[in-house]
Formats: structure tokens, C-alpha cells, sequence
């Protein structure tokens, strides 16, 4: 196992990594593929857990149910989603993944319709994963990338990419609150003044947009809210962040 460059630390002791994501969506398009993609995440979650058992495992899924789960067909983004050998359900369920991860991309998966189809689509597909993560998977779900074209021209545009990810962040913080599956959503992908052209068409510096850079630190600090579960069992302090968004 490799080590840590810096602190000599080996990988499967370093407190810094959260998690092993086997492969970033992992696709295998073909009429036989499927049963393939689920023995390769088979095999290599066993033989990453044999490494280090101390993290967690999780595969790196967009999402997409496939011809084997045919009742959650509908809610794909389209027809092409489920013919592209990946399953959520299936994969998902294989015993060395600790969690589910999922991706959500409206602007490129239904570049045609409206804000309001995209938000509805996004309020589905967060809620079915959430479900099967409570009923059939028995594992929290991570939404591991959820992404937005932010630079536009149009400013009404940015206000209804703030809207997209209000919709994502209320069913994650629901979720929460409530004990459920929906354990978070991460942007994809946040940037830091200097770095953008490391980006994409994704890529965003939060502070360059107010309102964005309000929403994402309200969302964390109602996460937080729930970690202490009231304000009176763990008084917040003045020089805390979120102090002042509770």
C-alpha cells in the first residue's frame, strides 16, 4: 500500500481520505456488458477491502437503473441511460460498497426542456435514489456530483442554477433530518481563484456569486444544526460560522 508523500502516513491509515471510489462512471456499452461492469466492481471492492479495511468503498455511479431494474426505468433522464451496462440498484448492492454514489447533470442530460422540467426531474431523481437507498439498498447515498452550467450570460439563468441546487440540497437536508439514506451532495466542482483553467464547463469560484456562496453555507450549516441536534445541547459560539445562519 502506498504511502503519503508528506507524512509518510500509508493510504490505508490516512485519516484524510474518506473513501475509495473504484472508477468515475464506469460505463461498458454493450448488449453483454452489464453482467461484466458487476463482476470488475465485484472483484475490485473485494481486493481494495483485502488493502484497507478501514475506509469506505463506493463505485462512482451516475445513477442510471438499468434493464434489470425495469420499474425505475422512467426515471432515467432518457432511454439511452439504461443501455449503458451500469445498474444502481445492482451495483450498488454488491457487499464491499459501503455506500451509493450518484451524479446529477440536468443541463447535460435533458439540455432541451425548461427549469422547471429540470428542477422536476431533479426532485425525482433524488427522491427515488434516497428510497432505494432506504428500502432496497439498506446504504446511505452520496451524491457525489452535481454540476450546473454557471457561467452564462443571461443573469436570470444563474438565479435558476441556484434554484437547481436548492432543489438537491432541501431533499438532502429532509433526508437527514429525518434519518434517511441522503447522506450529502457535493458540487462538481468548486474552484479557487488561479485554478480555472483546471476547470470545466462545470467549474465554478463560489465567492465570484453571492447568492451561490450564501446557499452552500446555509446548506452546510443546517447539516451541522443536525450533527449537534439542538442549539442547547452544543451552544454555538459567536466566532462560528454559522452562527448567525441558525
Amino acid at each position: 500500500m502506498r504511502r503519503n508523500s508528506l507524512s509518510g502516513v500509508r493510504y490505508s491509515d490516512e485519516p484524510a481520505i474518506f473513501a475509495w471510489e473504484l472508477m468515475n462512471e464506469p460505463r461498458c456499452a454493450s448488449s453483454s456488458s452489464a453482467p461484466v461492469l458487476q463482476a470488475w466492481i465485484t472483484e475490485m471492492s473485494t481486493f481494495i477491502k483485502s488493502l484497507d479495511h478501514k475506509h469506505l468503498v463506493t463505485v462512482g455511479l451516475e445513477g442510471f437503473y438499468g434493464l434489470n431494474t425495469a420499474k425505475e426505468l422512467k426515471v432515467n433522464p432518457g432511454n439511452w441511460a439504461a443501455s449503458l451496462g451500469s445498474d444502481f440498484i445492482e451495483n450498488s448492492a454488491i457487499e464491499n460498497i459501503d455506500f451509493a454514489s450518484v451524479h446529477a447533470y440536468p443541463d447535460s442530460w435533458i439540455p432541451h426542456p425548461d427549469m422547471e422540467a429540470k428542477a422536476s426531474f431533479l426532485s425525482l431523481w433524488v427522491d427515488s435514489h434516497v428510497s432505494d437507498g432506504d428500502t432496497v439498498l439498506k446504504k446511505p447515498v452520496l451524491f457525489t456530483e452535481v454540476g450546473f452550467h454557471w457561467h452564462v450570460s443571461d443573469q436570470k439563468e444563474l438565479y435558476d442554477g441556484d434554484v437547481l441546487l436548492k432543489t438537491v440540497y432541501d431533499k438532502i437536508y429532509e433526508s437527514a433530518k429525518e434519518g434517511r439514506a441522503g447522506a450529502g451532495a457535493l458540487i462538481w466542482q468548486l474552484l479557487v481563484e488561479g485554478l480555472e483553467e483546471y476547470g470545466d464547463q462545470f467549474s465554478v469560484v463560489p465567492w465570484h456569486y453571492p447568492s451561490l456562496y450564501k446557499l452552500i453555507k446555509e446548506h452546510s450549516c443546517r447539516l451541522k444544526s443536525l450533527i449537534s441536534k439542538h442549539k442547547r445541547e452544543r451552544k454555538l459560539q459567536h466566532n462560528d460560522s454559522c452562527f448567525y445562519h441558525l
